[in-house]
């Protein structure tokens, strides 16, 4: 589904890739309804003086559901319409064995990754069937098919994702409504900054982030190409071939990879 003349909705749309993803829609044409929770609401505020009229801020709590609900009506009285969604909206969890993390973080993990995005799936699928076309993209990550040191709730919560999204694609196949879903591997984001992350270098050659810039990019053309599957990042590409071809050797792998570094309190 091209984006242009499109209304799109983005949740997480205070920083990282879900500004990116704000912003070059706009670029593309795209009118857009920039969703988040207080954090970032002035980055988004300046570029609503850039692209007056093409562009509305929502805050919602994700994890509530009635907060998710009243978005669709609030978003047609500002577009007209709905025509896309991007899930963008995630959270990792404290690096913590499942042993050591309490449920409240366990729940909070789980209730933003998963049921935050099939709230807004739920709330806004009426809306989009209606549509000449309409798009359903969610955002996974590359530990939705691989586990991740210290990240077992994380992951759990992105295969979630995964399936959710992999099984709307079947239901919705034969509908207006084309369904991607999107792995990316590292990005640099404050995500990855704040979490206390080492990557280990490969031999001579350092460890690349993804740029947010550049995976926004990669998840609009996976979803204007109408893609299944996305993987955004060399590391996610490579990892999902090995992970295919011996999942015990890949997990090896990103466990030698990526180091915690220990926190100090």
């Amino acid at each position: 589904m091209k984006v242009l003349n499109k209304v799109m909705v983005v949740t997480g749309a205070g920083g990282g890739i879900g500004r990116e993803l704000v912003f070059q829609l706009l670029e593309r044409g795209a009118k857009v309804a920039a969703i988040l929770n207080k954090s970032g609401l002035e980055e988004i505020k300046s570029l609503a003086t850039v692209y007056d009229g093409k562009i509305s801020i929502h805050i919602a709590n994700l994890t509530n559901r009635d907060d998710v609900e009243r978005l669709p009506e609030e978003i047609i009285a500002v577009h007209g319409c709905i025509d896309g969604i991007i899930n963008n909206a995630g959270i990792i969890q404290q690096f913590h064995s499942v042993n050591d993390l309490d449920y409240e973080q366990i729940q909070r993990v789980m209730d933003v990754n998963f049921y935050g995005t099939l709230f807004m799936c739920k709330s806004f699928l009426p809306h989009l069937l209606k549509r000449p076309e309409a798009h359903i993209t969610n955002v996974s990550s590359m530990g939705g098919f691989l586990p991740v040191p210290h990240q077992s709730i994380y992951t759990a919560s992105k295969a979630a994702v995964k399936m959710l999204t992999e099984g709307l694609h079947l239901e919705l196949r034969d509908t207006n409504v084309g369904v991607t879903v999107v792995f990316p591997g590292g990005v640099d984001t404050n995500i990855v900054q704040n979490a206390g992350i080492k990557i280990e270098s490969a031999g001579n050659h350092s460890y690349k982030l993804l740029s947010p810039n550049k995976a926004a990019a990669i998840i609009i053309k996976g979803m204007e190409s109408k893609k299944f599957r996305v993987l955004a990042g060399n590391d996610a590409k490579i990892m999902d071939f090995l992970y295919r071809l011996n999942p015990k050797k890949a997990v090896d792998i990103i466990a030698k990879k990526i180091k915690i570094l220990e926190k100090k309190e």
